[in-house]
């Protein structure tokens, strides 16, 4: 499976904290783990179930390997959508030992035959399987030894009541300050060997959308510009430079966010518009829209939602240079 990795895959794998002190940001979160962990030690028992939940990006697979490497136990990684029927999943779980996590990326696309497996492996430590078919059927049950499920999803809201209510511990990944990004970003440029500059650092944090997964991508790449435009030393212009060439601008919106708000603005006078509307219009699937641009437009405060559908604030306006008048219609010039 290494061997299929991209050359950024194995980047953000040397990036990747190791353990709670490495983390930067999230510090409630990080301090009710470190509870968590020191309890279930103290106990000699396995892990509580955890859920992380969040916008893509910020840290939700960094935080389960972590999980493991302070509880000094092996991790196995999966998704939801890899899982296809229970056998998969009864494979996996047959091969955990005690006190081992299993990763589930994107949970909430586990398919419900699948899910109903989960049940009673989170619950009581085993595995309920059917042998043979018609009146011949029989069930037998396996126990597992007690392991520790950790999930993730971008859209808690999909996770069924049943699973999300199996899960001890519900924790929510919120974007990184200003100062973390900055943090962030200086810590992979010492770790990639990156000559920056702290007004660099700051250029690259700002443009990185409060997520760490884009300001380290940003940074790869304007390492790439430094070293062919410039001496490879990173400074606020050389930043700037190779950012607005990748059409970030310098609150982090990238070319598909700007044509979202163009859209709503532009051609329905700032909404209310729907997701299927904008999706098709723009050529991009919901999902895109929903999980990566969305979000980040209602942090800044571009994007509201309503029952009708999404509306262009005001500010999104003054973002774009466009006029603003009271009835919501744009006044292009």
């Amino acid at each position: 499976m290494d061997s299929a990795f991209k050359p950024d895959d194995r980047v953000d794998h040397v990036l990747r904290p190791r353990t709670l002190s490495e983390l930067i940001g999230q510090e409630q979160l990080k301090e009710n783990l470190h509870i968590l962990i020191a309890a279930a030690r103290q106990r000699g028992d396995a892990l509580d179930h955890v859920l992380f939940y969040g916008p893509p990006g910020l840290g939700k697979t960094t935080f389960a390997h972590v999980v493991a490497n302070e509880m000094a136990v092996g991790i196995k990684v999966t998704s939801g959508p890899a899982i296809e029927r229970p056998g998969d999943l009864a494979a996996i779980l047959t091969s955990l030992r005690a006190g081992d996590i299993l990763f589930i990326d994107e949970i909430h696309r586990l398919g419900r035959v699948v899910e109903e497996v989960l049940y009673p492996a989170m619950e009581e430590f085993a595995l309920d399987i059917v042998i043979g078919k018609g009146p011949s059927a029989r069930s037998i049950r396996l126990n597992l030894p007690r392991f520790t499920l950790i999930g993730a999803t971008t859209r808690l809201a999909l996770v069924t009541a049943p699973l999300r209510a199996r899960f001890g511990a519900v924790y929510r990944l919120d974007y990184y300050a200003p100062a973390d990004m900055q943090a962030v970003v200086a810590r992979a440029a010492g770790l990639l060997n990156v000559q920056v500059e702290s007004s660099g650092v700051e250029e690259i944090a700002r443009r990185g959308r409060g997520t760490p997964r884009v300001a380290l991508r940003l940074l790869r790449r304007v390492r790439d510009y430094a070293q062919v435009r410039a001496n490879g030393a990173v400074t606020s212009e050389i930043a700037r430079q190779a950012l607005d060439l990748l059409q970030v601008d310098a609150l982090g919106l990238d070319d598909v966010d700007r044509r979202v708000l163009r859209l709503i603005i532009e051609k329905h006078g700032g909404g209310p518009v729907g997701l299927n509307t904008i999706a098709a219009s723009i050529s991009e699937e919901q999902d895109t829209i929903m999980d990566v641009v969305e979000p980040y437009l209602l942090q800044l405060g571009f994007l509201d939602r309503s029952p009708q559908g999404r509306i262009a604030t005001r500010s999104a306006y003054d973002h774009l240079g466009v006029p603003y008048r009271e009835d919501g219609q744009p006044r292009l010039i």
